[in-house]
């Protein structure tokens, strides 16, 4: 059983990185193997409009033809029971490396039938673990979790099985004093982190655990 997870904060220990690798220590508390991939290590480009993951005969017909540091990585996925993925919220999106490496993931399984159907061969869960400065109050007056859920839904689609975890109000400086960011109580944010962020890396733990074992049954 191998299980991936996704890093798409340009952060390799912080907030995002923590909460993938509680998961994947779910995951391997379960005896699933498991890989950490940084993406903002790769160098790639999202998805160019070139339609060869479409063309009927094609040579590249369901796989992505661009070649770059994603496509071993894309390649690895074919074989992998469960993918999660990381990233912070930018102006209420993923980061721009997580956007373009869902674009070229997905959209060579996509096909352009009337059903919306997939490529992908097997029904595998796949989780997107999200953080954010904003609390919980503000997440849910500008509808980050509706316009976020967009990408749960093709996930479930094309994968057969998507989940979220939402992580709000995170701790962004190891010392606020040296940045303009009045906006905020460090006090606070630092009591938050101590108190509630742990919750948080348990809710990951959790989920690596329930994908490790929902991999038998499908």
């Amino acid at each position: 059983m191998k299980i991936m997870a996704f890093n798409g904060s340009p952060r390799k220990n912080k907030n995002t990185a923590t909460l993938l690798e509680h998961a994947l220590k779910g995951a391997a508390s379960q005896g699933a193997e498991t890989e950490l991939i940084h993406l903002y290590d790769l160098d790639y480009k999202g998805c160019i409009s070139c339609f060869a993951c479409k063309r009927i005969n094609g040579p590249s017909y369901g796989t992505c033809a661009m070649t770059d540091d994603l496509t071993p990585v894309l390649q690895r996925i074919e074989e992998a029971d469960a993918l999660i993925f990381g990233s912070p919220i930018y102006f209420a999106g993923v980061t721009g490396e997580m956007r373009s490496f869902l674009e070229r993931l997905l959209f060579q399984y996509l096909v352009y039938d009337k059903q919306r159907s997939t490529l992908f061969k097997r029904k595998i869960s796949t989780g997107l673990i999200y953080t954010m400065n904003v609390n919980q109050s503000l997440m849910e007056q500008v509808g980050y979790q509706q316009n976020l859920k967009v990408m749960e839904m093709v996930l479930n689609r094309i994968f057969g099985a998507a989940e979220s975890l939402f992580v709000t109000d995170t701790y962004q400086f190891d010392d606020y004093s040296k940045y303009v960011s009045t906006a905020f109580d460090a006090e606070e944010k630092a009591k938050r982190h101590r108190e509630e962020f742990p919750k948080d890396c348990e809710k990951a733990f959790e989920m690596g655990v329930r994908f490790a074992q929902q991999n038998d049954t499908y």
